[in-house]
C-alpha cells in the first residue's frame, strides 16, 4: 500500500498559495478583510499550493481542523490532477461547522464526473484514472453581523494507492508491546432508542464514541454548560454530545470520518484521518502514548471475541499484549465494563487493513483499507 500524507498549518505554509480575504495570524488562518459577501454571509478563501503525489492514486481523504465559534462555518474542496493530465472539477468535501445556528454540517452527494467521484468522505478516482497531485481551497464564512470568524489551524489529505487484496500479513510485534493506555470507555449501545435525529441513536455512534474518549484521554472535553441541553440523568451525555457535533446531514449519520477530527480540533487538540500501514505503525504511536481509532469490518466469526458482524465500525487501539495482540476500546458494547476487548493480532490486521472481503454470500465488498483517525495535542508526534 502507498501512503502519501500531507498538510499545510502554520503561518509560513498558508502564506503560499493564492487567497483572497483572509489573514494568518499564531492561531492559523482566518477572514481579514471579507473578499466579498454572498446571501448575506461574508466569505474569504485559501487555495493551497499544488501537491504532487509520488505515485498513481486512487484515492484522497481530505481532514481539518478549525474553530468555527457560533454564526462562523468553512467549506472544503480539492481539485486532483489526473496521470493523463486531465484535471477534476472542484469537488466538495464537506461543509462544516460546530454550532448549528446558522449552517448545518454537511457532505456534499451527487458529484461525479469522468475522473472522480466523491462518497461522503472520500474522493475516489474513476476506472482507469489515477490521481497524480491535488489542491486544497478552503473557505471561511461568517453570517453577517457576527464579528467572531472561523480559524482554520491546519488542512490536509492522505492519497493512497491500495492493491487488492483478501488476504493480510500480519506484522511482527514491536514497540508497543505490553503498554495500555489509560484511555477512557463509552458503550455506544448505552445510547440505543435516544437521540434518534443524530444518526438512529446509539447503534450507529461507533465514532463520535470512539473519538469522545480520544479527545477526554486528552484531558478535554465538552463543557457542563456544553452539555446543558442533554437531561442529566442520561448516561455518558458527552458521547451524545459528540454524536451530534459529528452528524453529517446528508449522509444521515455521524461517521463522516473528517468531522469527527474537526469535533476534536474544537477543543484545541490537533487531528488528522490518514492510512497506516500495519499494526507497527499502530504501535509507534502507542508508545508514544497516542491512542489510535481504526475502521474494521468482518463477518461474523472473523475476529474472534467481537460479538457482531459489521460493514465498517470504528474503535479505538489503547495498546498491546506481551505478546502483541491488540488492546482495544470497543464501543459496540452495552455497559462501560464490557468496551475493553483483547484480538488476536493477526485477524485483527487482516480486517483492518484488507481491502476487500467475501460476505457470506459469497459478494466481494471493499473494506477501510488501513484508515485511522490520530488525535492528540499541537506539538504531539503523528507520523
Amino acid at each position: 500500500m502507498d501512503i502519501d500524507y500531507h498538510e499545510w498549518s502554520g503561518e509560513a505554509q498558508f502564506g503560499h498559495g493564492e487567497s483572497s480575504g483572509t489573514e494568518v495570524g499564531n492561531a492559523g488562518l482566518r477572514i481579514g478583510t471579507a473578499a466579498g459577501v454572498q446571501d448575506g454571509a461574508e466569505y474569504a478563501w485559501w487555495t493551497s499550493p499544488e501537491h504532487d503525489v509520488p505515485f498513481d492514486a486512487d484515492e484522497l481523504v481530505v481532514s481539518w481542523n478549525a474553530v468555527t465559534p457560533p454564526g462562523t462555518w468553512l467549506t472544503v474542496e480539492v481539485e486532483a490532477h489526473t496521470d493523463s493530465g486531465q484535471r477534476t472539477p472542484w469537488f466538495s468535501m464537506g461543509r462544516w461547522s460546530f454550532d448549528e445556528t446558522d449552517v448545518r454540517s454537511t457532505s456534499v452527494p451527487g458529484q461525479r464526473d469522468e475522473t472522480a467521484h466523491v462518497a461522503v468522505d472520500r474522493l475516489v478516482a474513476a476506472d482507469g484514472v489515477r490521481l497524480r497531485g491535488y489542491r486544497l481551497r478552503v473557505t471561511l464564512c461568517r453570517a453577517g453581523g457576527t464579528d467572531a470568524g472561523p480559524v482554520l489551524s491546519a488542512v490536509g489529505a492522505v492519497a493512497s494507492a491500495v492493491e487488492p487484496r483478501t488476504e493480510v500479513a500480519t506484522s511482527p510485534p514491536g514497540p508497543g508491546l505490553g503498554i495500555e493506555l489509560p484511555v477512557p470507555r463509552y458503550a455506544q449501545y448505552l445510547h440505543r432508542g435516544h437521540f434518534a435525529e443524530y444518526g438512529g441513536g446509539g447503534d450507529g455512534w461507533c465514532s463520535p464514541a470512539s473519538t469522545e474518549m480520544v479527545v477526554e484521554y486528552w484531558g478535554v472535553g465538552p463543557t457542563e454548560a456544553q452539555l446543558a441541553w442533554i437531561p442529566h440523568d442520561h448516561p455518558d451525555r458527552s458521547v451524545v454530545h459528540a454524536a451530534r457535533h459529528t452528524f453529517d446531514h446528508a449522509y444521515g449519520g455521524t461517521g463522516n470520518w473528517a468531522f469527527n477530527v474537526a469535533y476534536a480540533s474544537q477543543y484545541g487538540l490537533r487531528g488528522r484521518v490518514t492510512r497506516l500501514a500495519s499494526l507497527r505503525d499502530v504501535e509507534q504511536h502507542v508508545a508514544h502514548g497516542v491512542p489510535v481509532i481504526v475502521s474494521v469490518s468482518f463477518i461474523e466469526g472473523e475476529l474472534p471475541g467481537a460479538d457482531y458482524a459489521t460493514k465498517g465500525h470504528l474503535l479505538v487501539v489503547v495498546g498491546f499484549t506481551g505478546t502483541g495482540d491488540v488492546i482495544a476500546h470497543d464501543p459496540a458494547a452495552e455497559d462501560a465494563a464490557s468496551v475493553r476487548r483483547v484480538y488476536l493480532r493477526a485477524a485483527f490486521e487482516t480486517v483492518w487493513q484488507r481491502t476487500r472481503r467475501t460476505e457470506e454470500d459469497g459478494a466481494v465488498v471493499g473494506t477501510p483499507a488501513g484508515i485511522a483517525y490520530l488525535i492528540a495535542p499541537p506539538g504531539a508526534s503523528l507520523r
